[in-house]
């Protein structure tokens, strides 16, 4: 039985702003251009297409499908919500999946809902809209779908996802996938840097405690299995300063370690896009070698904690959490 409409919509107030989250339950194809217009005008990569609008129509779970969509509308200078292609700015799209293929869909705890796109207008990215969009997600999947188990995936290298999915959502990391996209591109990728990427299991029933450790004593005592140190570069817009890595110990064996990540990949991945082989390998370096680190440690059973930043020699510094499993 569809829910009542004022049951599909929040409104959350940001930054002296309002915004709309609303469950799209439309049955006209026209209305859903609007996603795959803002999906590519986030990420880019035409060839990474969401489903025509007519197939998203049939796949919602309104209608034919077990997608849930969802919208984010600004309010406009006159404080109205107007569902329109000019005051939408976020979205999420995904669909419900099983985890054992053998039990297939016979038992309802084996099923999962796959959460594939999140995504923020660039110009609204400073209102914590991914958060809230995950937090309405959440709401809407117990609710209406009454499931309790979300998979998803992103770049272990991208600082906000990493500090959204880890620090703020508690998921964990089931494991690290090498190249699982291929030759993506887009503006969010480059070709030359493989799409790695971490594969999250989000259990919605547990609550988010974070684990009891001090971040400072593990930085000032080196417990860094992957460190990095600035070096000023002409990058594509002119001269930048940039992490390169620095060191890499894989023989810790504390109970807590940390792994450094660029505080900005996105802009590092902009930046290097210069013909210069030693500039453009810099987040091919990091790539490669938090590859190496993330997988031997999670090898060894170390499992990631937590996601956070400390200011250090002037500047913002990354760092996953890592604890050695009893």
């Amino acid at each position: 039985m569809r829910k009542k409409m004022k049951e599909l919509e929040k409104i959350q107030k940001v930054k002296e702003k309002r915004f709309l989250f609303k469950v799209e339950t439309s049955d006209k194809a026209s209305d859903y251009a609007k996603y795959e217009e803002l999906r590519y005008g986030i990420w880019g990569d035409p060839r990474d297409k969401l489903p025509g609008m007519r197939n998203m129509v049939c796949e919602n779970f309104f209608h034919s499908g077990n997608s849930l969509i969802i919208a984010v509308y600004a309010e406009d200078e006159e404080g109205r919500f107007r569902e329109e292609k000019d005051h939408f700015v976020g979205f999420s799209y995904g669909f419900v999946g099983v985890k054992d293929k053998e039990v297939g869909f016979r038992e309802i705890d084996n099923l999962l809902y796959y959460s594939q796109y999140v995504g923020v207008r660039r110009d609204f990215q400073d209102y914590r809209l991914g958060i809230l969009i995950k937090e309405f997600q959440k709401e809407k999947l117990i609710e209406i779908f009454g499931i309790y188990k979300v998979t998803s995936t992103y770049d272990p290298l991208t600082g906000i996802n990493a500090y959204r999915n880890i620090h703020h959502f508690g998921m964990d990391v089931v494991e690290y996938r090498e190249s699982c996209y291929g030759d993506f591109g887009g503006y969010l990728n480059r070709v030359d840097v493989p799409c790695d990427r971490f594969f999250l299991f989000w259990d919605l029933r547990r609550e988010v405690r974070g684990p009891e450790y001090d971040l400072e004593f593990l930085f000032e005592f080196g417990n860094l299995a992957i460190s990095s140190e600035m070096i000023e570069i002409k990058g594509r817009s002119g001269f930048v300063k940039l992490e390169v890595v620095k060191d890499v110990n894989l023989d810790l064996t504390s109970d807590f370690l940390l792994v450094e990540i660029p505080y900005d990949f996105y802009l590092m991945l902009k930046e290097t896009d210069v013909p210069q082989r030693e500039i453009r390998n810099i987040p091919l370096e990091w790539r490669m070698k938090t590859r190496k680190v993330f997988q031997t440690l999670l090898g060894r059973k170390y499992k990631i904690v937590d996601f956070r930043w400390l200011e250090k020699d002037n500047r913002k510094r990354d760092f996953y959490v890592l604890k050695r499993l009893e």
